[in-house]
């Protein structure tokens, strides 16, 4: 069991008797009021989408996977490719499949891919990735961190919101769970 806290886009659920993969994850903590986690994900028997608020205190089943160490190696239009890095097979997945992960998958990369019943079912990504700015505005000189930010669009197509002093060529990096920027690489 884990904390709804620690739910991260990728992670695979066991929730009503179903699995399902956790596609996108905001903590919303209105006024006053207790937080929680708006989670959007797709149940992997029949492909639907839902949307479903977890309390900040309640505790989710993770499903048991077989995990192996993989290397992401490109996407073609319609696929992700992964190679096993002990036996150099290759899976496939789809867009659908990983959800949000995609925007933090670079070629190379090693991540743990998640199988259920021999066919793979979602990724586990690293709590935080480094990427490049390859779009923003121009960077002020002598900006120190302050409350405005700028929106940067990342090497993965991902924008984020970075402070005024970040410009195009800058790594920075960003956490996984809400695609918030953490700071240079």
């Amino acid at each position: 069991m884990m904390q709804a806290t620690q739910l991260r886009p990728g992670v695979i659920i066991k929730f009503e008797n179903d699995l399902y993969t956790i596609f996108s994850v905001t903590h919303r903590t209105p006024g006053n009021k207790r937080g929680f986690m708006q989670v959007k994900m797709r149940n992997l028997r029949n492909g639907s989408m839902n949307d479903h608020r977890f309390s900040s205190e309640d505790r989710v089943e993770r499903a048991i996977m077989d995990e192996h160490e993989m290397e992401y190696l490109y996407k073609d239009s319609e696929f992700y490719y992964f190679m096993n890095t002990e036996n150099y097979e290759q899976t496939q997945m789809t867009r659908e499949t990983l959800g949000d992960a995609v925007d933090y998958l670079l070629p190379n990369m090693k991540i743990n891919v998640e199988f259920y019943e021999e066919k793979p079912v979602g990724i586990e990504l690293p709590a935080t990735v480094d990427l490049l700015v390859v779009e923003t505005e121009p960077g002020i000189k002598g900006a120190t961190a302050s409350n405005v930010n700028k929106p940067a669009k990342l090497e993965t197509g991902l924008v984020v919101n970075v402070p005024p002093f970040i410009s195009e060529g800058d790594r920075i990096r960003v956490n996984t769970t809400d695609a918030s920027y953490q700071e240079r690489a």
